[in-house]
């Protein structure tokens, strides 16, 4: 499945381009924090990695193969779920692995414990708050053991004791072998969790670098003033 090499990548409907030839590559470790303007295709992208768009030109290739051998899984924003029990939420997701039933309710409580929702596993999951849906979401994700895990603004409506709580799953997902790739317009997540960043802009990834050298070093003018302006006016980046 890794290296994940996108080259040219062009998505633009209605003629209008989003990306204009993006060009990425990525290894099976860590986790990447996508960055970038409104409207640069962050959310495009993580789509069309995950097949749930087609592209207009370019290639994704998942070392050496059109399609991804191994198991990828993708969370929203807005998290998608059944309105079913939590506990329901999570073994639906298993179905389409061979795995028995009391495989899968075995497997479906123990991510539940470690996401703190195993109290909730016969609520429905419309009964719970954000941060419970957003953790339920990852949890659902986490058991199907996926090599790549998308998310996308995974904490962009929750509150900092929330966000707390679901970085410190994404923490332990990555621990566990899974690659991440997310999007934030969080810059204090990103540095908490990112171990390199990918900077979007104008169509194409601008700057691909460690995220302790992006932010103290940013090389592309376009990096530089999107920082400038998301983070204190004052800031100075060293030579």
């Amino acid at each position: 499945m890794f290296p994940l090499r996108v080259a040219g990548l062009r998505f633009a409907p209605e003629g209008r381009p989003v990306l204009d030839g993006l060009d990425l590559e990525l290894d099976g470790e860590g986790i990447s924090l996508l960055l970038g303007p409104n409207g640069a295709g962050k959310t495009v992208l993580l789509r069309l990695l995950a097949g749930l768009l087609p592209g207009d030109g370019g290639s994704i290739d998942w070392a050496g193969a059109a399609r991804p051998a191994g198991r990828l899984a993708m969370v929203f924003q807005q998290p998608m779920l059944l309105r079913l029990s939590v506990q329901t939420n999570v073994e639906f997701a298993l179905r389409p692995q061979a795995l028995s039933a009391s495989a899968r309710r075995q497997r479906t409580e123990e991510v539940l414990a470690r996401v703190g929702l195993a109290h909730r596993a016969s609520d429905s999951a419309r009964l719970l708050s954000g941060g419970e849906r957003q953790r339920l979401a990852l949890a659902r994700a986490w058991a199907v053991r996926p090599n790549l895990l998308l998310l996308d603004e995974p904490t962009a409506s929750l509150d900092p004791s929330a966000t707390e709580a679901v970085e410190r799953i994404i923490r332990e997902i990555r621990t566990e072998g899974t690659r991440v790739l997310m999007t934030s317009h969080n810059l204090g997540q990103a540095m908490r969790l990112a171990d390199d960043i990918l900077f979007l802009a104008d169509g194409r990834i601008q700057e691909h670098a460690a995220a302790a050298r992006f932010f103290a070093h940013p090389q592309s003018p376009a990096a530089k003033a999107f920082l400038q302006g998301e983070l204190p006016w004052r800031m100075t980046f060293a030579r």
